[in-house]
């Protein structure tokens, strides 16, 4: 499609009818200080394309990248191969280029794709049912809250100390617009959550508990626990997995009693990808279904017996009165759970949970290597492939000199809870298959010089 800019004569035309005698009348609304007065300093005007790709090449260059260095970031993002071929099919036209499958006779393709996307997820999380993806894992927490409100017609929700900070973020955001009480916590720095802390913390007229699972920290909790009393009790729960590839060591949600499950796709076929666009999961027990958010792809057949695919389930509020809808989410993130569809297909049951007895391996070895530090302890008990350290120094100020010396050592929980002292000097560190002998020497080498 030719793109052809406006002459003056057309946007004067154009302001005419719309009653504005310049451009800048379109702009009153936003307040004066919000507005720039003139051009941004040090912004030249215009630049050639290849100056362009030059100043945006060096500033690049300024940064480190996970794959260059020993890295061991995680809280939420996780580095793990991702096999080439995801890409390659994920770049066909069929996929790359295809729009909401609004017209089932036109897009098999993609609803098939999605049908076997549910089935991988539902699978995953132990759930009934799975819908075909939502924006991200932050979102679809917010979203399975705001499900169990419609389901148990309460509006608090109690949020476990070990949730991501980000999506207790998220939930306190939206919980704004529709009343919804959000009982927060932040963790306590023990060996293993707290469960009995945010069992206690269910009242009557709790919706819903929202517990993460491995936690923030890396920690296991005894989700079985937290769902008989939740239950006994009215309330739903609802379990977050940030990390997908724990799936593949620990017992699925759903199998341990979560009515609801959500999580970040991420780490599977997406990748890192700067922060986005990402993967959100979302499953649940089959009797909640109708109240389940998003699209769900379902298997039919056609007038001739053939077997075909439809949009079985769409309860958002451009397919259906408004007041009736679910949730506001408009679409789903289509190719990244292509991408994680391909990833776990090629992977399969056993090479998921190969995968996750790796990355474990890998956590323990940088755990034993870690606490030969001086001065350095480990937290939990029990983790997958993340774990949290305590040093005797705020770990933001490591992870920066670390980074100087080339490796990623992790995330400070400092930096996820600024607010909070007593986690200044914690040290959140993740491992996956991709993580190295010599990668793990090093930051344990990186880390001694800088706590020296």
């Amino acid at each position: 499609m030719r793109y052809l800019p406006l002459t003056p004569a057309d946007r004067a035309e154009m302001l005419g009818v719309i009653g504005a005698a310049t451009v800048d009348e379109l702009f009153v609304d936003v307040p004066a200080e919000a507005r720039l007065s003139g051009p941004i300093a040090g912004l030249p005007h215009h630049a050639s394309e290849m100056a362009v790709e030059r100043h945006m090449a060096a500033l690049a260059a300024k940064n480190v990248s996970a794959g260059a260095v020993p890295f061991f970031l995680g809280a939420g993002a996780y580095r793990h191969h991702i096999p080439a071929s995801v890409d390659h099919l994920i770049q066909r036209g069929e996929f790359l280029t295809a729009y909401t499958p609004y017209q089932p006779e036109i897009a098999q393709g993609t609803l098939q794709v999605l049908f076997e996307f549910q089935t991988q997820v539902a699978r995953l999380l132990g759930t009934d049912v799975a819908n075909a993806s939502m924006y991200d894992g932050s979102t679809a927490c917010w979203e399975a809250v705001a499900m169990a409100a419609r389901i148990t017609r309460r509006t608090r929700a109690v949020l476990s100390g070990g949730l991501h900070p980000h999506y207790v973020a998220t939930v306190q955001t939206m919980a704004r617009f529709t009343g919804d009480v959000i009982d927060s916590r932040v963790p306590e720095l023990s060996a293993a959550p707290d469960d009995d802390a945010l069992i206690a913390a269910i009242t009557p007229d709790t919706s819903c508990v929202v517990v993460q699972y491995p936690d923030v920290l890396g920690r296991i909790p005894d989700l079985a626990k937290i769902a008989a009393a939740a239950q006994g009790a009215g309330a739903l729960l609802i379990a977050v997995v940030t990390e997908p590839v724990a799936l593949g060591l620990i017992e699925a949600p759903g199998q341990l009693g979560a009515d609801i499950v959500v999580g970040e796709g991420q780490a599977l076929g997406v990748g890192l990808q700067f922060g986005g666009p990402y993967l959100g999961l979302f499953g649940c027990r089959d009797k909640y279904v109708r109240q389940m958010p998003g699209r769900l792809c379902g298997q039919t057949v056609d007038a001739e017996g053939k077997r075909g695919f439809v949009l079985t389930l769409s309860t958002r509020e451009q397919h259906i009165r408004r007041e009736k809808a679910t949730s506001n989410i408009c679409t789903n993130a289509g190719l990244c759970a292509l991408a994680f569809s391909i990833h776990m297909t090629l992977l399969g049951g056993d090479g998921l949970a190969r995968m996750a007895r790796a990355s474990h391996a890998r956590a323990r070895q940088a755990a034993e290597r870690l606490a030969r530090v001086p001065g350095v302890s480990v937290l939990n008990s029990a983790y997958v492939n993340e774990f949290t350290v305590l040093l005797p120094s705020d770990a933001r100020e490591a992870v920066r000199r670390m980074a100087d010396r080339q490796v990623l050592g992790g995330v400070s929980l400092g930096r996820l809870y600024p607010g909070a002292d007593a986690l200044a000097s914690a040290l959140l560190v993740a491992t996956s298959e991709c993580t190295t002998v010599e990668d793990i020497e090093a930051l344990g080498q990186a880390l001694e010089g800088v706590l020296a």
